[in-house]
């Protein structure tokens, strides 16, 4: 059986208090599975977060964050404000931030220079919008996201990256790429980081995310190239979450 890593983006949800007992049975369902389990929650809950999920085996992050040290950069938050809190992970480029707030492939890329050299996990987020599928143009933007994401880093450091596809045409749509559209991206963005720095295929991992749930989980998460998921909506519902969480594939 493959160890899966199983990521939730809470994204602008949840509440103090319904975390509570969020929190309690997560670190429960973490304990009785050998997948790698992790939650990324909104800034103001990384206290609660700190005090209910350190020392688990649940990882716990951020979902952005800025690429400068410090400085007059109203409403962000930096890698050592991050490191208070005793964040693993952190979420970078995930489509909504790119399309809603402007950022750019560049912006990425200093995003996870930081992150790396700051000792967070990068969750790096790419993939294409419906126009771009349709149009056949998915291969190349995929291609064109992956190289300036990665621009400047090492072997060592794409090893040390997880990598999540999201088909945006399948975020909080409803909708969700096939298992083989989805192997298609994942093996042919594998190769690339394979090409580019000269690492083994199975040193990289990579995740789909876009509308995974549990009755879809099993079939996406037994492809051979995608090593588990971001997962978004159904995180946020512990009975859906804990059944994705479970998931035994080879």
């Amino acid at each position: 059986m493959k160890k899966l890593y199983l990521i939730g983006n809470m994204k602008m949800n949840m509440t103090k208090s319904s975390l509570d007992p969020y929190f309690t049975e997560l670190v429960k369902v973490a304990e009785k599975t050998d997948n790698i389990v992790g939650v990324c929650v909104p800034y103001v809950y990384l206290c609660k977060a700190q005090k209910m999920l350190e020392g688990s085996k649940v990882l716990y992050g951020a979902q952005n964050i800025n690429e400068h040290a410090s400085g007059a950069y109203t409403g962000e938050i930096s890698a050592s404000m991050l490191h208070d809190f005793g964040c693993e992970l952190v979420i970078i480029g995930h489509s909504e931030r790119r399309q809603m707030y402007n950022e750019t492939d560049a912006s990425v890329n200093e995003k996870v220079k930081v992150a790396l050299s700051s000792g967070f996990t990068p969750v790096l987020c790419f993939g294409e919008t419906l126009d771009e599928r349709n149009a056949n143009k998915h291969f190349d933007l995929v291609r064109t996201q992956i190289e300036l994401a990665t621009e400047g880093l090492t072997a060592d450091d794409v090893k040390n990256i997880i990598f999540a596809y999201e088909p945006i045409w399948a975020i909080g749509t409803g909708m969700t790429a096939t298992s083989d559209q989805a192997e298609e991206i994942i093996s042919y963005a594998k190769d690339l980081i394979v090409a580019k720095f000269g690492v083994k295929k199975n040193e990289i991992i990579m995740l789909y995310g876009g509308s995974l749930k549990p009755s879809n989980a099993e079939d996406l998460l037994s492809k051979p190239s995608i090593d588990g998921g971001l997962i978004g909506g159904a995180c946020l519902k512990m009975e859906d979450f804990e059944s994705i969480i479970y998931q035994n594939v080879e």
